[in-house]
Protein backbone atom coordinates (compact mmCIF):
# COMPACT_ATOMS: atom_id res chain seq x y z
CA UNK A 1 0.00 0.00 0.00
CA UNK A 2 1.11 3.24 -0.63
CA UNK A 3 1.39 6.28 1.72
CA UNK A 4 2.79 9.46 1.22
CA UNK A 5 5.21 11.43 4.10
CA UNK A 6 4.55 14.46 5.23
CA UNK A 7 6.92 17.47 5.87
CA UNK A 8 6.98 16.61 9.35
CA UNK A 9 8.61 13.15 8.67
CA UNK A 10 4.95 11.74 9.71
CA UNK A 11 3.13 8.43 7.53
CA UNK A 12 -0.06 7.76 8.51
CA UNK A 13 -0.61 3.96 8.63
CA UNK A 14 -3.26 2.18 6.03
CA UNK A 15 -6.13 0.89 8.26
CA UNK A 16 -5.55 -1.96 6.68
CA UNK A 17 -2.27 -2.91 7.93
CA UNK A 18 -2.96 -1.54 11.19
CA UNK A 19 -6.17 -3.90 11.55
CA UNK A 20 -4.13 -6.93 10.14
CA UNK A 21 -1.42 -6.42 12.93
CA UNK A 22 -3.28 -4.89 15.90
CA UNK A 23 -3.66 -2.03 17.47
CA UNK A 24 -0.63 0.11 19.52
CA UNK A 25 -0.12 3.23 20.11
CA UNK A 26 4.01 2.90 19.78
CA UNK A 27 6.35 1.04 17.00
CA UNK A 28 9.70 0.01 17.21
CA UNK A 29 11.42 1.30 14.29
CA UNK A 30 14.31 -0.12 12.23
CA UNK A 31 16.08 -0.45 9.01
CA UNK A 32 16.83 -3.74 6.98
CA UNK A 33 18.23 -4.00 4.07
CA UNK A 34 17.45 -0.05 2.94
CA UNK A 35 13.34 -0.81 4.08
CA UNK A 36 11.67 0.93 7.04
CA UNK A 37 10.37 -1.90 9.25
CA UNK A 38 7.41 -1.04 11.92
CA UNK A 39 7.31 -3.47 14.89
CA UNK A 40 3.87 -2.92 17.32
CA UNK A 41 4.90 -2.63 20.86
CA UNK A 42 2.68 -2.84 23.72
CA UNK A 43 3.68 -1.49 26.31
CA UNK A 44 2.10 -2.55 29.86
CA UNK A 45 1.21 -0.48 32.31
CA UNK A 46 3.55 -0.75 35.90
CA UNK A 47 0.95 -1.13 37.77
CA UNK A 48 -0.51 -4.30 35.81
CA UNK A 49 3.03 -5.85 36.72
CA UNK A 50 2.70 -5.16 40.13
CA UNK A 51 -0.99 -6.17 40.16
CA UNK A 52 0.57 -9.74 38.10
CA UNK A 53 3.53 -10.38 40.59
CA UNK A 54 1.01 -9.94 44.13
CA UNK A 55 -1.27 -12.45 42.26
CA UNK A 56 1.66 -14.64 41.97
CA UNK A 57 2.77 -14.06 45.66
CA UNK A 58 6.09 -12.38 44.40
CA UNK A 59 7.42 -10.10 46.75
CA UNK A 60 10.39 -7.27 46.34
CA UNK A 61 12.67 -9.18 48.52
CA UNK A 62 11.48 -12.16 45.57
CA UNK A 63 12.46 -10.12 42.94
CA UNK A 64 15.54 -8.87 44.98
CA UNK A 65 16.94 -12.43 45.49
CA UNK A 66 16.55 -13.02 41.84
CA UNK A 67 18.63 -10.11 40.49
CA UNK A 68 21.15 -10.87 42.91
CA UNK A 69 21.40 -14.16 41.93
CA UNK A 70 21.29 -13.48 37.83
CA UNK A 71 23.90 -11.17 38.59
CA UNK A 72 26.22 -13.80 40.31
CA UNK A 73 29.74 -14.31 38.56
CA UNK A 74 30.32 -18.28 38.04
Amino acid sequence: MLTKRTSKNQVTLPKAIVQSVGEADYYDVTVQDGKILLTPVRLQQADAVRAKLEELGITQDDVAEAIAWARQRT
